[in-house]
């Protein structure tokens, strides 16, 4: 006799199986008392022999959400989170925010308590089924997430990750959310289509070509164009045109508050992060993919200026209030749109060459002048007190000839450093959800084990990461990561909001402003020491380039994680 549950599998395995066939390779979890189906669904697929993700127990959700992440900058390939009931999705409710921001995509699931109270497989059978059942569990995190449902019945498993995945990876991307009842992830459904090719594509979106077409006209009859760029140029190729672009106009390339690359850092054109000098005289600004391309309170758009914008939601459409003038929205995937511009400017090109060497002198002298002021500046030290700056040249300096990537939240800073190719900045979200930088480093890291990742954060930042966890991580999943902490025992980012603001006001003028001090400073080299850690503390400026040269050496070659605590002022 047949066997009838030979072609049957739990919905819990189900899922599992079909995120591996959609192309997730990794699931980030933190389990709870709604796990047992999922922990028995990993079991029963393995035992058939189904294909799955790696799970990875991660100790605190806001580092699986991080890790996914930063997965997803260093492979381009949308990764699962899996979080326990509505407490642990609360802890998701930060990465998802950053994650939306960002334009991330990922697969965020979290269990739901059992809604019977007995006589199904998976009722309730804890106090906390009761205390766990939220109405509308999924609202907590909704207006992050581009689509969220709950899983009714089994038999919809396969259907519901391949939509799922399909419109988490859609223009432009994002999170998507699904809840897990316990009782459904327990019951049989088919275990035949789990391996088979995805279902439904993800939707891509192009700029029609006349729209292509007008913003090369802005292009060529601009006397003094600017390029604005803070989420990088969308992939190498559009790293490298974009770059070409800038050098063949002759075009000022601001890279304000970047989180990617989209040039180098020493690229002739390249004018640093302060748009204010360039922005006052442009009468064209090409807009690459910025949630906030300047601060209209402080710069100043010449009047009659032509702008575009491009990008994967160039308009940033979920932003309640972003009020940027947009005489054109170029929408597509930013490296193909940038590609198809300099394609139809490039037919300009013989017409304007008096025009753009020209300009290309005079903007690579003031860039030229700008980027030496600037790395002598930061090269001194003033003695033993170390600025954030003087971090950078030195952290430059240890990179030098390496394959390696720098990441920050409140660390050290864009512009002193020397980088050259797209893929080796990333700067905090601009939703500013803390905690970001360590787990997002541990899930690049993890996609690129040969690389040399540097975290860099803040002392705030730090403690946000809960760092006792990713530390864990890190020795569990054997993850040699680089992270500096620079600490100033203080919210710096605070203060200097506070002085912006009231520049002369009473707390700029107190002798211990409120609300900024994070004294007395915990040890963090211990912390980090009881994961195994290597760990050294740098006071003094002379110490710091050899000490960054011996933690690469831990990470690199002892495959060792690696902590230094710099003292800065």
């Amino acid at each position: 006799m047949t066997d009838p549950k030979a072609d049957k599998i739990t919905a819990g395995g189900a899922i599992l199986a079909r995120l591996k066939a959609v192309g997730v390779d990794y699931i980030f979890a933190n389990s709870g008392t709604d796990f047992p189906p999922i922990i028995e669904g990993l079991a029963e697929a393995s035992a058939k022999q189904i294909p799955l993700p790696k799970a990875i127990v991660i100790p605190h959700e806001n580092a699986a959400m991080g890790m996914a992440h930063g997965y997803y900058l260093a492979t381009g390939k949308a990764q699962a989170v899996m979080a326990h009931t509505n407490v642990g999705l609360a802890n998701c409710a930060i990465g998802a925010i950053n994650a939306a921001t960002e334009h991330i995509p990922m697969l965020i699931f979290s269990g739901r308590t059992p809604v019977v109270e007995k006589g199904r497989l998976g009722a309730r059978t804890v106090p906390i089924g009761w205390g766990q059942e939220m109405r509308d569990q999924a609202a907590m995190i909704r207006e992050t997430v581009k689509w969220d449902y709950e899983l009714k019945f089994p038999e919809q498993a396969v259907d519901i990750i391949d939509r799922a995945h399909a419109i988490a990876n859609s223009t432009p991307p994002g999170p998507v959310y699904l809840s897990l009842p316990r009782e459904v992830l327990c019951e049989p459904c088919p275990s035949g289509e789990l391996e088979a090719p995805a279902t439904i594509a993800a939707a891509s979106a192009g700029p029609r070509r006349a729209d292509i077409e007008a913003a090369a006209k802005f292009l060529c009859e601009a006397k003094n164009p600017l390029i604005i760029a803070q989420r990088g140029a969308g992939s190498a190729e559009g790293f490298e045109i974009l770059s070409r672009l800038a050098d063949d106009w002759g075009i000022a390339i601001c890279q304000y508050w970047a989180i990617q690359l989209a040039a180098p850092t020493d690229h002739p054109m390249a004018v640093g992060g302060d748009p204010a000098e360039w922005l006052a005289k442009a009468d064209f600004v090409l807009v690459v993919d910025s949630l906030a391309p300047w601060s209209p309170d402080i710069h100043t758009l010449k009047p009659g200026c032509k702008v575009v914008h491009i990008g994967e939601d160039p308009l940033y459409a979920r932003f309640p209030i972003r009020n940027f003038p947009c005489d054109l929205a170029l929408v597509g995937d930013t490296a193909d749109v940038i590609i198809e511009l300099a394609d139809a400017a490039s037919s300009f090109l013989a017409r304007t060459e008096t025009v753009r060497n020209t300009r290309r002198a005079e903007v690579a002298t003031a860039a030229a002048k700008r980027r030496s002021t600037v790395l002598e500046r930061a090269a001194v030290a003033r003695g033993p007190v170390m600025s954030k700056a003087f971090v950078s040249t030195c952290l430059s300096k240890a990179l030098e000839g390496r394959d390696g990537a720098v990441l920050s939240e409140l660390g050290v800073p864009l512009e002193e450093l020397t980088l050259q190719s797209p893929d080796t900045w990333y700067q905090e979200p601009h939703s500013g959800g803390l905690g970001w930088c360590f787990p997002a480093a541990l899930g690049m890291k993890l996609a690129r084990p040969d690389r040399l990742i540097v975290a860099t954060m803040g002392d705030g930042s730090y403690m946000f990461s809960n760092p006792v966890a990713c530390h864990q991580i890190a020795e569990a999943a054997d993850i040699p990561l680089l992270i500096l902490v620079l600490n100033n025992s203080e919210w710096g980012a605070v203060r200097q909001s506070v002085l912006g603001v009231y520049p002369d006001g009473y707390a700029a003028k107190s002798n211990a402003m409120p609300l900024v001090s994070l004294s007395p400073s915990p040890d963090f080299t211990q912390v980090a020491a009881a994961s195994r850690a290597w760990t050294a503390k740098v006071a003094e400026a002379d110490d710091l380039l050899p000490t960054l040269q011996a933690a690469i050496e831990q990470v690199m070659v002892e495959k060792r994680q690696a902590l230094i605590e710099i003292r800065i002022s």
